[in-house]
């Protein structure tokens, strides 16, 4: 299981590593790339992609340390939020190719979420 998570967590964090740095240091090079956020306000994608960069550096940082390994599940709870609020986004603007990319990452980001948090001691 735990193999499971690891690998599970290492897929999410590069793919939401590399969305968020094209959306927060490359938006303007990349913006043709990413065709979902066009007509979003610039400070909305920035905002976006900082949580994801965040949210990935979460999935490995504190479980591979060691320090405050309960932030892994919650940083895994996050994104599997921000895939929910995306697949939404997509549906309202009938992108129907983005969305199953969205739910694909929501159910690795809940793997993750609830596997971390049964193994990670809260007290």
């Amino acid at each position: 299981m735990n193999i499971a998570l690891w690998v599970a967590a290492s897929v999410l964090a590069v793919v939401f590593l590399t969305t968020g740095i094209m959306k927060t240091a490359r938006y303007q090079q990349d913006r043709e790339k990413l065709r979902s956020i066009k007509g979003m306000p610039t400070g909305l994608v920035a905002f976006i992609g900082t949580c994801e960069i965040v949210g990935a550096l979460g999935l490995i940082l504190p479980a591979a340390t060691g320090i405050l390994p309960w932030l892994t599940p919650v940083a895994a709870t996050g994104l599997a939020l921000v895939m929910v609020l995306a697949s939404g986004y997509h549906v309202a603007r009938h992108e129907s190719s983005e969305i199953g990319l969205t739910l694909a990452l929501f159910v690795l980001a809940a793997f993750v979420a609830f596997g971390r948090f049964a193994l990670v001691p809260l007290a």
